[in-house]
C-alpha cells in the first residue's frame, strides 16, 4: 500500500510519517509551501526524508491569509482557553484536498495527516468532526479515493513525543517554532511562542506518560 503523508517537518507530522513507514506502507512525504513564515520547517522535512530514504514532494500554493499575531509567553492554561490566534482558516481543508488529489495521481491508497485534538490550541480543523466531514465530502470528490488516516488525533503531545523517541527522533530533529530567529549558525527557535512552549512540554513529559498502549 502506498501512503502519502502530509509532512511539515514538525513533531506530529514526522511521527505520523515514521508510523506509516513502520506500518509497512510505501511512504511518500508531501510538503505544502504556502508562504508560511516558518519556512524552515520544509528544510527539516527534507532532511528527515533524505536521512531515511523517503521520497519527498512539495506543492506550492498561495492565498490571501488573515493577518495574525503570534502569541508569546503564554501559560498552558491560556493555551487551553480557546482557539489559538495562529489558527489559519481553511488550512487543513486546503492541505487535505491537495493531498487527496496528489494521492489519486500517484496511486496512493491512503493519506496520513498528523492532526491532534488533545491538550492545546483548539484548532477546529484538527478535530475528529472535521476529519469525518472531510472524508464524507472527499468520497464525492474522488470516488474510491484514498482513505484518510489520522493516527495521533487522540494522543497527547507527551504521548506523541514518546512515540517519536521510540521511532528514533530526538527533540532537535523536528521544527515547531512559528517565528524563528536568524543567528550566525542559521535559524533558531524563539523559545517563547506557543509552538516552542508545547514542543518543550511534550519532550519534558514524554517519559512521564510514554506511548499509549
Amino acid at each position: 500500500m502506498k501512503a502519502l503523508v502530509l509532512h511539515s517537518g514538525g513533531l506530529d507530522s514526522t511521527v505520523c510519517l515514521l508510523m506509516a513507514a513502520e506500518a509497512g506502507r510505501e511512504v511518500v512525504s508531501l510538503g505544502i509551501d504556502y508562504g508560511q513564515r516558518h519556512h524552515v520547517e520544509l528544510e527539516y522535512a527534507r532532511a528527515q526524508c533524505r536521512a531515511r530514504g523517503i521520497e519527498r514532494r512539495v506543492l506550492r500554493v498561495e492565498w490571501d491569509k488573515p493577518a495574525d499575531e503570534v502569541p508569546v509567553g503564554r501559560t498552558m492554561e491560556e493555551m487551553r482557553s480557546g482557539i489559538a490566534p495562529t489558527f489559519l482558516p481553511g488550512r487543513n481543508a486546503v492541505f487535505l484536498t491537495l493531498a487527496c488529489a496528489e494521492a489519486a495521481g500517484i496511486g496512493a491508497g491512503e493519506v496520513w495527516i498528523g492532526v491532534n485534538a488533545v491538550d492545546f490550541s483548539g484548532y477546529p480543523d484538527c478535530r475528529p468532526a472535521f476529519i469525518e466531514a472531510f472524508t464524507a465530502m472527499m468520497a464525492l470528490a474522488i470516488p474510491d479515493g484514498p482513505a484518510i488516516i489520522a493516527p495521533v488525533i487522540h494522543r497527547s503531545k507527551a504521548e506523541i513525543a514518546a512515540e517519536g523517541r521510540r521511532l528514533g527522533l530526538a527533540p532537535g530533529d523536528t521544527w515547531s517554532c512559528y517565528q524563528p530567529r536568524m543567528t550566525a549558525r542559521g535559524p533558531s527557535p524563539c523559545g517563547a511562542c506557543d509552538a516552542c512552549v508545547l514542543h518543550d512540554h511534550a519532550w519534558r513529559h514524554a517519559d512521564d506518560e510514554g506511548p499509549p498502549k
